[in-house]
């Protein structure tokens, strides 16, 4: 039986389902957390280490927010079916780092950050506009995010405390997938942005950056 394909309210209606499940409901990963078998250490780690452990984890936990709501807005406005697959495929692999984010910041007593409505919203519009600039734009803009994502998870696996070792495999493997995600839009033509965007979308990222750090 054939169905019939989604209309623009299907899509907007889907991408408004999507997006409270993503703020306000538990995150349900395809495979299991990289902290899985790992011995917890966590009574090694004394208050201030917790904290910012804490802290750093809900950092990624925000990126992941924003990181659902770029991907779903870019699918939305794609253009071929393809490419909207892409970013689909890529959505789910980030849910896999939202709900082990989660899970950690958890498991350290702390708590996720009390503005991710307004880094979802944000993280949408934008998404939206790097979609109307075309495909090839809203691939470049795809890799690029993953390559300062990456990055940035560098820093925070350097940041870590050595003890934290659940906290350290779940980023380690966060940042491979986010270098094969950066490598996939690379390959279905995403174009090279220009360096004054490139600049722009770093200066947004160390303001969110240091915003969920604390909030």
């Amino acid at each position: 039986m054939s169905t019939r394909p989604l209309s623009v309210v299907d899509r907007i209606t889907a991408a408004a389902d999507r997006a409270l499940r993503t703020i306000a409901a538990e995150p349900v990963a395809n495979r299991d957390t990289p902290a899985k078998g790992i011995p917890r250490s966590d009574d090694e780690l004394d208050g201030d280490q917790r904290r910012e452990a804490a802290a750093l984890m809900r950092v990624n936990h925000v990126g992941e927010i924003c990181a659902q709501a770029l991907y779903d807005a870019q699918a939305l406005a794609a253009r071929s079916a393809e490419l909207r697959s892409v970013f689909r495929r890529a959505a789910q692999e980030e849910t896999d780092h939202l709900a082990w984010t989660q899970q950690r910041i958890q498991e350290l007593g702390g708590r996720a950050s009390l503005l991710n409505p307004v880094w979802y919203g944000s993280a949408f519009l934008i998404g939206l506009a790097a979609a109307r600039l075309g495909d090839r734009a809203s691939l470049g803009f795809m890799a690029e995010t993953e390559r300062q994502v990456e990055q940035h998870l560098q820093s925070h696996l350097e940041r870590l405390p050595e003890s934290d070792a659940a906290s350290r495999a779940i980023v380690a493997q966060m940042k491979e997938d986010e270098t094969l995600h950066a490598h996939t839009a690379t390959e279905h033509g995403g174009a090279a942005l220009p360096l004054p965007v490139r600049w722009a979308m770093r200066l947004a990222a160390r303001v969110m950056t240091r915003t969920a750090h604390y909030i």
